[in-house]
């Protein structure tokens, strides 16, 4: 008699094979409600509220006449003809001072960013690769003036431009913008922890001088950096109002910034106190703008090198 040895089949547990288990549908409910969070979408909304609401404003504003900028709707388009008459009103001020005061702002910048270049860089690849004494004590007075804030250091410059008989001239203005300690430090960062130590060890073995490795290995590896460096500067020199506000006495040299608060003291409804010449406010609307312009231009430009230049020494070699 043949004897039947098969055994009974065994159901297949809930979490083996194709068919999903308790812990597979919990970690997908989690996914689901980690996907259905809203905070994220609320945090981007206030962003959206507080910096992109004004700027949109600012667009608008300047295509309006001053009543209708009062009174009608603060987000509603104007129409082309007041644009273009805003525009008039605005390069008429003072012969083209809207113009003149963009020159200053551009000489200053430009060339105070060069020197930056030519100093912060080389200085923050020797903090980070060479030994010396006082060195950890220049970098922590580094460190001290830069977090210190800007209008703190303008008396003590002001006294030391007036020393040298500086005073209103343009060198009063780019010398203290080319002495940008946070460009150094975020040199020195990157060369201490991004750039390859044994780059710079084989170029010296090949014979190269510390220039030489600096010139031909550390520098084309740290471009990132230098775009980095060379946009924080230029938007701080840009910005700047207090420093050349007070180093300068003439209209004629003023940068744009400083300019800017000349037309808003134009604004009869600022100051009642206004000249003859009175600026209404969406041609100072739209002077802001001029004034925003360069600054996302080079943004727009240099974006790439950004993003690239803030990754730069997130890991160590």
């Amino acid at each position: 008699m043949r004897t039947d040895i098969r055994r009974p089949a065994v159901a297949t547990p809930s979490g083996s094979g194709s068919v999903p288990g308790r812990a597979d549908r919990a970690r997908a409910g989690r996914s689901v409600r980690g996907r259905l969070n809203p905070l994220p979408a609320l945090v981007l909304l206030l962003f959206a509220v507080f910096f992109v609401l004004p700027v949109l404003w600012l667009l608008l504003a300047a295509t309006k006449t001053d009543d209708q900028l009062v009174h009608d709707n603060p987000l509603s388009f104007g129409s082309f003809h007041a644009l273009h008459a805003n525009w008039t009103a605005l390069t008429g001020y003072q012969d083209d001072a809207i113009f003149m005061w963009l020159r200053n702002s551009a000489v200053y910048s430009f060339l105070a960013l060069v020197i930056t270049l030519c100093v912060a860089v080389p200085a923050g690849y020797a903090l980070a690769m060479t030994e010396f004494r006082g060195r950890r004590t220049l970098l922590v007075a580094t460190l001290v003036v830069m977090l210190m804030p800007n209008a703190t250091l303008v008396v003590p410059l002001f006294l030391e431009v007036n020393a040298v008989h500086l005073i209103g001239s343009m060198w009063s203005i780019i010398l203290p913008y080319a002495f940008y300690p946070f460009g150094v430090y975020l040199a020195y960062i990157y060369f201490s922890t991004a750039l390859p130590g044994e780059l710079l060890d084989a170029a010296r073995l090949d014979g190269c001088s510390e220039f030489g490795v600096f010139r031909r290995v550390a520098l084309p590896l740290a471009a990132p950096v230098v775009a980095l460096v060379g946009f924080f500067s230029f938007v701080a020199n840009w910005t700047n109002y207090y420093l050349p506000y007070v180093m300068l006495p003439q209209s004629d040299q003023f940068p744009v910034q400083v300019g800017l608060g000349t037309l808003l003291d134009s604004v009869p409804q600022f100051n009642p106190t206004a000249s003859t010449l009175q600026v209404e406010r969406p041609e100072l609307a739209l002077a802001t703008l001029l004034a925003i312009v360069p600054v996302l231009v080079v943004f727009l430009f240099s974006q790439r090198f950004l993003v690239s230049g803030m990754l730069a020494g997130a890991t160590k070699n």
